[in-house]
C-alpha cells in the first residue's frame, strides 16, 4: 500500500526532512501524520531491529541506521522525532541538538527533572527548537475549549474535572514498561496527557499536588491507576482520574469513539485481558508487542489510506470538563459543547483530514517562521513536575509544592 495516498494537497514550498529514532509503537500513532501533512518528510530512521529498519526502507526509500548517534550524523536530516523508550529520551534528545539538530521528543519528555534541564540547556546551546508531543493537549478540541475560554465569553475557568478508564496496564509491554523507575506505569506515561491539558486550559501554573496512586495486580508491578488534585496560583483547581486496568471503558461517555479518534465496537470490551491472558511470560509478551510495532508480522496502522482518515473523528483522553463562572465547556471528539443557562450548543470542528497535524503546526512554525511553541521543554518540564509530584505525593501521603510552573504562551 503507498501510505501516501492520503495526502491530497499541494506540498508546500519548505519541507521538513524528518529522521526517526525508534520504529516502535510511538511511531506507529504518529506515522498517519508524517504521511498525510506534506510539511514534512521521513528521510531516515534508526531502530536496532532489522525488520523495522527493512519496512522503513522499503516504504519511504529512506536511509537507516541501527544507532541514534548514526541518525543524527545525516546531513539531510533537520528534525529528529525521538520515539525511543522513555528512559532514553534524553540521552537521544541530547545526541540530536548536539548534531544540531531540532528535536520533536515524544512525552513524557524524560523520568526525571534534571535530564528535563539538561535536553533544554543542550536545545540552548544548539540553538535549535525542542517541542515536546504528542500530548492529546495538541488535540483541536482542546485548543478550541481553550480559546473559548480566553474569549471571556463564559467567565474565568474555576474547576477542571478530567476521568479516563481504559484498558492501558494489559496492553502487551516490554518489561520496563512496567518498571516505574525506568518510566513505566500510567502515571509517566498516561497523566502527562492529562497534565498537560488541565494546565493548558487552565494557564499553566500549578501550584501543589495531592495525589493517591494505585498498582493493584501484581502481575503487573506499576501504578495502573491514580487520582489526584491539583491547585493553581489563581484558585483554579482541577481533579484527574485515571485506570487503566481494563475495567469500565470511559469511551462509552465519549459516543464510543476510541482515544485515537476511531469509531470503536462496545462488542469489543475485553479484548485486551483476554489477549494477554494468553501469553506464557514477559518473553512471549515482548515479542507480541514487537509483533504488533512497525515492521512485525502483525503490524497495522489506522488512516494509512484517504477514506480511513476520512471516518475518523479528533483523537481524545476520555472527559474532560472545564467549569467556568457562566458556562461548563467539554470538549468532544466532534467539538466543543458548551453549557450555559440552560442551553447546550456545540462548537462542532470539522473531522481533522490528517490527524495530530497539530504537532506538525507547533512544530513547522517553530523551524520555519521561528515561531516560539507552547509545548517547549520548559512548558513540558513544568508537567513532568506534576506527574513526579503525584508519586511523590503518594508515596509519603502529603501534599507537594512545584517551583517549575511557568504559564502557558500564546
Amino acid at each position: 500500500m503507498d501510505l501516501r495516498t492520503q495526502a491530497e494537497a499541494v506540498p508546500p514550498d519548505r519541507q521538513l526532512n524528518i529522521g526517526v529514532a525508534g520504529l516502535g509503537r510511538a511511531f506507529s500513532l504518529m506515522l498517519p501524520t508524517f504521511v498525510g501533512d506534506l510539511r514534512v518528510r521521513l528521510v531516515a530512521a534508526a531502530d536496532p531491529r532489522p525488520e523495522a529498519r527493512a519496512k522503513f526502507a522499503a516504504e519511504f526509500s529512506g536511509r537507516c541506521y541501527q544507532t541514534v548517534e548514526e541518525l543524527c550524523a545525516d546531513t539531510d536530516v533537520e528534525v529528529i522525532y525521538v520515539a525511543t523508550p522513555h528512559h532514553l529520551h534524553a540521552e537521544h534528545a541530547c545526541v540530536a541538538a548536539r548534531h544540531r539538530k531540532h528535536v520533536l521528543v515524544e512525552k513524557p519528555m524524560a523520568i526525571t527533572i534534571e535530564e528535563c534541564e539538561a535536553m533544554i540547556a543542550a536545545a540552548r546551546e544548539a540553538k535549535v527548537w525542542l517541542i515536546v508531543g504528542h500530548s492529546h493537549s495538541f488535540d483541536a478540541p482542546i485548543g478550541q475549549a481553550r480559546a473559548l475560554i480566553a474569549s471571556g465569553a463564559f467567565g474565568r475557568v474555576r474547576m477542571i474535572t478530567a476521568l479516563n478508564f481504559t484498558d492501558f496496564l494489559y496492553r502487551p509491554r516490554r518489561p520496563e514498561e512496567l518498571i516505574t523507575e525506568r518510566g513505566g506505569g500510567v502515571v509517566f506515561s498516561q497523566a502527562a496527557h492529562q497534565v498537560d491539558i488541565v494546565r493548558l486550559l487552565a494557564g499553566g501554573r500549578v501550584q501543589s499536588v495531592r495525589a493517591m496512586t494505585g498498582a493493584w495486580d501484581p502481575a503487573r508491578p506499576t501504578e495502573g491507576a491514580y487520582g489526584a488534585l491539583l491547585t493553581f496560583d489563581d484558585g483554579v483547581f482541577a481533579s484527574l482520574t485515571y485506570s487503566g486496568y481494563a475495567h469500565f471503558d470511559s469511551d462509552e461517555f465519549c459516543g464510543w469513539v476510541g482515544e485515537m479518534g476511531q469509531p470503536k465496537d462496545p462488542q469489543s470490551y475485553g479484548e485486551a485481558r483476554r489477549a494477554l491472558a494468553a501469553v506464557a511470560g514477559p518473553e512471549q509478551e515482548e515479542h507480541l508487542k514487537t509483533d504488533r510495532s512497525f515492521g512485525g508480522s502483525a503490524y497495522g496502522t489506522p488512516g494509512t489510506c484517504a477514506s480511513d482518515a476520512r471516518r475518523l473523528f479528533h483523537q481524545h483522553f476520555g472527559v474532560i470538563l472545564a467549569s467556568c463562572e457562566r458556562a461548563d465547556l467539554r470538549p468532544l471528539p466532534t467539538g466543543t459543547m458548551v453549557y450555559e443557562n440552560g442551553v447546550r450548543r456545540l462548537y462542532a470542528l470539522p473531522n481533522p483530514p490528517v490527524p495530530r497535524s497539530e504537532v506538525i503546526d507547533e512544530l513547522y512554525d517553530a523551524v520555519v517562521n521561528d515561531r516560539p511553541s507552547v509545548h517547549s521543554g520548559e512548558w513540558s518540564l513544568a508537567t513532568l513536575e506534576v506527574c513526579l509530584a503525584m508519586l511523590s505525593s503518594s508515596c509519603g501521603q502529603r501534599e507537594i509544592r512545584l517551583r517549575h510552573q511557568i504559564a502557558a504562551c500564546s
